[in-house]
């Protein structure tokens, strides 16, 4: 298995190309669909020699970690969640390579090969400053071959202000799509001739303006019709120019911590910003499922090859799980899933179409005339 997978030619970069392809149609008149964009911390505590880990603060779990850093985009309409694409972001060794400069420099260099010596740590540290790509130029990279791929032209944008920067939206709005964000507080924004905090305006809103927030119900991508109590109004950022904010809450009575979202669409009103921010979370089911079920965080490989494969992998193996027929077995005898399929059904499902395959072909073997030492032989190789 370790073999076939990863040690066989195959490239990692054309597995997901061919994933979309196959997905593309599936997509297809369902509804609505987002891509949200995202990232996520995979661990690897007992792992220093992975690609990509790193040692540093995790501000989730509020601890020093080991962990790879991983931008996901995932699809996801009223039916369906897939991971269309991942990538992993390489860590910085900046920092240190640049104590490291400080601490040996000197003030002349007398021997040309101490002067060489030198060159060379300087060119290697300019050269991982130009490699580094911080998230959102891994996610600007991810859109543009999305887009340049055109497999999904009804798929607007949804992401988290962690994501957002003013050449992603332009992106995506050269496209001729549209994005929902959400805003930090802290950002300032046109009101009433002077810029204000978002945060500021809000709380002027509601204190002397309550009814300007309106009841709205929305349905969501899992299925829930919630109510909110949202303002929506077209005004102007600093850097992104007139754009649509929606200040929303989720209590009649106003007293929860606001919401702040803000959209390309200036036409589309409160109910459609918030549908449409409802798929931003699809990216966290896909993280959660992925992790907890496919093996996100689960590689023991080392090498980068190896490591892409199986976060590739893994992602295409949440797809496949999804669509898999759940089958109860005729001994089970609890009724704890309430009639609803499970995850070890779906695994059931596929490993006795995997065996069955694999039953076929000796099948086929023994047919032909070959031995029980030549067919074990062909199914696991020496």
């Amino acid at each position: 298995m370790h073999e076939a997978v990863f040690e066989a030619g195959w490239k990692a970069d054309e597995l997901l190309p061919r994933h979309r392809v196959l997905i593309a149609p599936e997509h297809r008149a369902r509804g609505r669909e987002v891509i949200s964009l995202d990232w996520t911390l995979l661990h690897h505590e007992r792992g220093p020699h992975i690609y990509g880990t790193t040692k540093s603060y995790d501000y989730v779990e509020r601890r020093m970690g080991r962990f790879q850093t991983v931008v996901t985009a995932v699809l996801a309409n009223h039916q369906l969640v897939d991971g269309i694409d991942v990538q992993i972001q390489e860590p910085s060794v900046c920092k240190e390579e640049e104590a490291y400069l400080k601490a040996t420099v000197h003030a002349s260099y007398e021997q040309m090969e101490q002067a060489r010596t030198r060159v060379l740590e300087l060119l290697h540290h300019m050269e991982h400053r130009l490699a580094y790509k911080k998230r959102t130029e891994i996610v600007v990279e991810m859109v543009a071959q999305l887009e340049e791929e055109g497999r999904f032209p009804q798929a607007d944008y949804a992401f988290d202000n962690g994501v957002l920067t003013l050449e992603l939206t332009r992106l995506i709005e050269s496209k001729g799509k549209h994005w929902v964000s959400k805003l930090e507080s802290s950002r300032h924004v046109l009101w009433q001739d002077r810029w204000q905090r978002i945060d500021e305006v809000a709380t002027t809103l509601r204190q002397t303006h309550p009814e300007s927030f309106r009841q709205v119900q929305v349905h969501c991508r899992n299925g829930e019709t919630k109510e909110f109590w949202a303002f929506t109004k077209s005004v102007r950022l600093k850097r992104y120019g007139r754009q649509r904010i929606a200040l929303v809450h989720e209590r009649a009575e106003l007293t929860d911590v606001p919401r702040f979202l803000v959209t390309d669409a200036l036409h589309w009103e409160s109910g459609r910003i918030l549908e449409t921010w409802s798929f931003r979370w699809a990216a966290a089911v896909f993280h959660e499922f992925s992790k907890q079920g496919t093996g996100l965080e689960a590689a023991q490989v080392r090498n980068e090859e190896a490591v892409k494969r199986h976060l590739r992998l893994s992602c295409l193996a949440q797809s496949v799980l999804q669509r898999a027929p759940a089958v109860a077995a005729t001994s089970e005898q609890f009724a704890f899933a309430k009639g609803e399929s499970t995850f070890g059904q779906r695994c059931r499902t596929i490993t006795r179409e995997v065996f069955s395959s694999l039953l076929a072909v000796a099948q086929r073997l023994f047919a032909g005339g070959y031995s029980h030492e030549q067919v074990a032989e062909a199914l696991m190789p020496a």
